[in-house]
């Protein structure tokens, strides 16, 4: 089975996240595409806006329930440390053995992938998918890591979670910003208003 795997907090998760999940998916015949929510984003731990990890995970198991082939994962839930790290491609590789990983990156991270943890391991353990706007340019890799790269080129969806919670803490529209069942959710639930 071949799985792309597409981390993030989705705080909420958008249109733009599902289109690239699906363009990926398509382009390179994925079975499968992973949304994998980040209970404990390294980067954003302290920000007073990130909405609690269950709400989080129940709005992107909304946002892909109607897609057959883009599927909420929990598997960050399960683990101790941070999230989204070679941890948990580990942690993939252990519950899915025979799985071909693909970890889809935007442009600019897969240029900051160097200061990761074991970026070398991260390249051995998936093939990297790099997303970026017509006409960037992606600078090599270390030669030594073996990696084996997919450059995709997507019109990309300008569309930011920042500005979506700034719109609801404004009482403006995000109809057309979220899938329906998401914008409901976070109506309900009241989810960033303060």
């Amino acid at each position: 089975m071949r799985i792309g795997v597409l981390g993030g907090s989705f705080n909420p998760p958008h249109w733009g996240h599902l289109f690239v999940a699906e363009y990926v998916r398509d382009a390179l015949q994925l079975d499968r595409v992973w949304l994998v929510v980040a209970p404990r984003p390294p980067h954003k731990l302290t920000d007073p806006e990130l909405a609690p990890a269950e709400d989080r995970l129940a709005m992107v198991r909304l946002a892909t329930s109607e897609a057959p082939a883009l599927e909420a994962s929990e598997i960050e839930f399960h683990r101790e440390g941070p999230s989204y790290t070679v941890d948990t491609l580990e942690a993939i590789r252990e519950a899915h053995p025979g799985a071909r990983l693909y970890l889809i990156l935007g442009a600019d991270s897969l240029q900051n992938l160097p200061t990761w943890r074991n970026p070398e391991r991260i390249a051995q353990m998936a093939t990297l998918v790099a997303v970026g706007r017509p006409g960037w340019t992606l600078s090599p890799l270390p030669a030594r890591w073996g990696a084996e790269v997919h450059c995709l080129e997507a019109p990309l969806i300008g569309i930011s979670a920042r500005d979506i919670r700034a719109r609801v803490r404004q009482g403006r529209s995000i109809r057309f910003w979220v899938p329906e069942p998401v914008r409901r959710y976070i109506e309900e639930r009241n989810l960033y208003r303060a």
